[in-house]
């Protein structure tokens, strides 16, 4: 890449995240020079680079400023798009979006998906005809290719920054997000299953977003790194659509388990529908089958066998992806970031 093209694409992400916002007075060309270590031909380049893209204008004796892209800028509506609303962890996240929303006097709209790509389409299209500040988004069916892209790109175009939670899709460009190490979560599961004795242990996956494809990761890497052959069959994938039929013929999960004496599951939700399906099929958690899990949800404490779960801590995804998105209608910059995970151990395991 050229020296213009990476001022010009730097400078262009800035305005694109609201580090810049609409009508802001750029830099001038002697601290671009000096910000970005080039000449001020180089800078010059680049700005014209974008004043023909429609994204800066230059006004003669004053400088070069951002165009007003996103007319709801100076709104204080920020729409906030989850896959669930009164669901599993979803209410506690998105008490923290609402707290942090209300203390910076911004307004949440919320919208549910229920993980289906056309309702996350209705609700962007609606977004694009009556635009807000900023979007707080969780992906939806993230392991699969989304159709969908072409409106956040119109969304990124028009100036309204956004921010991912839980998930994000590969293909947005330069995503910002806010989400768990699933990938070192489900190693770490795998290695404390080990510590306890375990060397055949199955899983139980969720196939259609991308946090099952990470567990999954960490879990079969484990594994591996101990040098420990698993079966394809040890591992049972399941979908949004098929969640509620997967413990449905009982000879089909403890046939996959087989020799199995530890599980890892997707989440505690899946964790508790596996203890009362293994209870009532005569098998006895954790004396015959350990079962861990991630979340440390209020269904880990309900649980006939309260559930071995990896948690925050004291940590809020909905939080923080809810002060980024502050951040940047404020101006300041920030930055993706991932929590890591910290076991609670209970009598599952």
């Amino acid at each position: 890449m050229k020296k213009y093209e990476f001022v010009a694409n730097s400078l262009s992400e800035e305005i694109r995240t609201g580090y810049y916002r609409n009508e802001a007075l750029l830099p001038t060309e002697n601290q671009l020079t000096q910000i970005y270590s080039v000449s001020r031909q180089t800078v010059r380049k680049a700005l014209s680079i974008l004043e023909e893209k429609n994204i800066i204008e230059k006004k003669q004796g004053s400088g070069s400023f951002v165009k007003i892209i996103n007319p709801a800028a100076n709104s204080r509506k920020v729409a906030v798009i989850a896959t669930y609303i009164d669901d599993y962890i979803f209410p506690g996240q998105l008490r923290g979006v609402e707290e942090v929303l209300s203390k910076n006097n911004f307004s949440a709209i919320l919208s549910a998906t229920k993980n289906q790509i056309c309702n996350e389409r209705r609700i962007l299209e609606a977004i694009l005809k009556d635009p807000v500040a900023g979007i707080l988004v969780e992906g939806t069916k993230t392991a699969l290719p989304n159709p969908n892209i072409d409106l956040y790109e119109k969304l990124a175009d028009r100036g309204i920054p956004i921010v991912f939670f839980n998930s994000f899709y590969p293909g947005i460009t330069s995503p910002l997000y806010v989400c768990a190490d699933n990938r070192g979560g489900g190693y770490e599961l795998v290695t404390y299953l080990l510590s306890k004795g375990h060397r055949s242990i199955a899983s139980v996956f969720k196939a259609d977003d991308i946090q099952g494809h990470e567990r999954y990761s960490g879990y079969i890497s484990a594994m591996f790194d101990n040098k420990l052959f698993v079966s394809d069959s040890k591992t049972i994938w399941y979908t949004t659509e098929t969640k509620d039929r997967i413990f449905d013929e009982t000879g089909n999960v403890l046939s996959a388990i087989g020799d199995a004496t530890a599980v890892v599951c997707y989440n505690d939700e899946i964790a508790f529908m596996l203890i009362k399906y293994l209870t009532a099929c005569g098998k006895r958690v954790p004396e015959d089958i350990a079962v861990v899990s991630f979340d440390n949800s209020n269904l880990s404490e309900m649980s006939p066998v309260k559930i071995t779960s990896l948690s925050y801590e004291n940590k809020n995804i909905g939080t923080i992806a809810a002060c980024k998105l502050v951040d940047i209608l404020n101006g300041r910059r920030t930055s993706s970031e991932t929590i890591p995970w910290k076991l609670a151990e209970k009598e599952s395991s």
